[in-house]
């Protein structure tokens, strides 16, 4: 019988409940057994995964985690059929999930037998949010986005700290015509801690709400690509403001087309008119948030903080998944010293984008600032697990330890943060060895 991926936390692609652990041969012994189950499922290895949850399951019935774990470790190890005839001799809220669990990982029994068993979940025990939340995902996943909606809201209102949620509510919300409050289900989102793989879906959701080209005319598209090409791979604006401007000339209420103008007057700093273009763009379609981010940029370029940052927050109620937005933020949060804010948009930043130096850097920076070296040590080392070969971090870290070490209050502190101070200076000089600033930390180290 087919299969479909096994999906425990999303609908349509959306979330990934497998949990991912990993560990030695030889600290698997030190685990707990709920994390060696873990452990064993990651590896591909459900079979054994097996005996361990249903120990754990019989001993916490009602833990749902666990029922979902088990649920996942049948269906992966094949055993799910036997599974599902055991639970029928059980009439509980959690047998009646974990059924439609099973039967939603079954290409042939994810609508309507699966949506049956949550709904008896829900029935039994109306106040659990995780019923509520499966149902809605698997009504999502069926394509039936009115149904899906109702027990989606009510999984977010039981449980309004759980932001992953707000991503399948978002999609809902979308495809029932309600765009604005699904922006705001994934502002609700992105204030969580989402995984990479949940922001690339968030983001597509995002460009599907807010696409500025979604009813351009067919007619100027290629006099638009002409432009685009003037601006962005040439980079010649005189020559995109004439494309811009005689698409204007025929279709004078194109949001998109004002917007691209403003950039294009801003490349020849005539600010004046990017200005009044970008407002035009604003006027005509104000709920595109990259149109608040590129006047709020050109105010910043101005020297106009304040109008700037007005802007990025309006940016950011339309359109939560710009990571540009969230880094100028912090950087204005940074220069009045409000480190708390500050950490806010450079965190929420790097998880919008995790391969971001920059964002890594300036959250490193805040935390450091701030006085919290492991925060800041961990933010430095996140980028060289990207980019070992990154000199400018390792000095970063030299000089981070070597702060440590002359703050430490204890002689096995001192001697803990002037070992790794020594380790990443040495590295520095090993690339750059005329590198003063590094040169001289490791000297008042050695010379103490």
């Amino acid at each position: 019988m087919a299969r479909r991926t096994f999906r425990w936390a999303g609908a349509a692609g959306l979330l990934t409940l497998m949990v991912g652990c990993t560990a030695s041969s030889a600290a698997d012994q030190k685990l707990s057994p709920r994390d060696q189950a873990h452990v064993l499922l990651a590896r591909g290895d459900a079979r054994a995964a097996v005996p361990l949850l249903e120990a754990l399951a019989d001993a916490s019935p009602d833990d749902l985690s666990l029922a979902r774990s088990l649920a996942e470790a049948h269906v992966k190890a094949g055993s799910d059929g036997a599974f599902l005839k055991r639970l029928e001799l059980s009439q509980t809220p959690v047998s009646h999930y974990q059924r439609g669990l099973v039967l939603f990982a079954r290409a042939a029994d994810a609508s309507g037998p699966a949506i049956a068993e949550f709904l008896k979940a829900v029935e039994l025990q109306p106040e659990q949010a995780e019923f509520h939340f499966r149902l809605g995902l698997a009504l999502l996943e069926s394509e039936k986005f009115e149904d899906a909606l109702p027990p989606l809201t009510r999984a977010a209102a039981l449980q309004p700290d759980h932001a992953a949620w707000a991503l399948p509510l978002a999609k809902a919300l979308y495809r029932t015509g309600q765009t604005r409050p699904a922006v705001a289900a994934l502002q609700r989102f992105v204030q969580g801690a989402p995984t990479p793989s949940e922001v690339k879906l968030a983001r597509a959701l995002m460009n599907q709400i807010a696409d500025p080209f979604a009813a351009f005319p067919r007619a100027a598209r290629p006099t638009l690509e002409q432009g685009l090409q003037w601006l962005q791979v040439a980079d010649v604006p005189q020559q995109a403001i004439v494309s811009f401007e005689q698409i204007l000339a025929d279709y004078p209420d194109l949001a998109v087309v004002h917007a691209l103008l403003g950039l294009s007057y801003q490349r020849i700093d005539d600010a004046g008119r990017a200005v009044d273009e970008l407002k035009r763009a604003i006027e005509l379609s104000p709920d595109d948030g990259k149109n608040h981010l590129y006047l709020g940029e050109l105010y910043l370029a101005r020297q106009r903080p304040k109008q700037a940052e007005e802007h990025f927050r309006l940016a950011l109620e339309k359109n939560p998944l710009l990571d540009e937005v969230w880094f100028h933020l912090g950087d204005l949060a940074l220069e009045r010293k409000d480190y708390a804010a500050a950490r806010g948009s450079f965190r929420t930043a790097c998880l919008l984008d995790p391969e971001s130096v920059s964002a890594h850097g300036k959250l490193a920076l805040v935390y450091q600032l701030d006085g919290d070296y492991p925060a800041a040590e961990k933010e430095l080392k996140a980028v060289l697990e990207h980019d070992e070969g990154n000199v400018e971090f390792m000095l970063r870290l030299g000089i981070l330890s070597t702060e440590r070490w002359l703050k430490s209050k204890t002689p096995a502190d001192r001697k803990a943060a002037g070992d790794e101070a020594s380790k990443w200076l040495a590295k520095v000089l090993e690339q750059q060895p005329d590198n003063a600033l590094a040169s001289r930390a490791l000297e008042s180290i050695q010379s103490r």
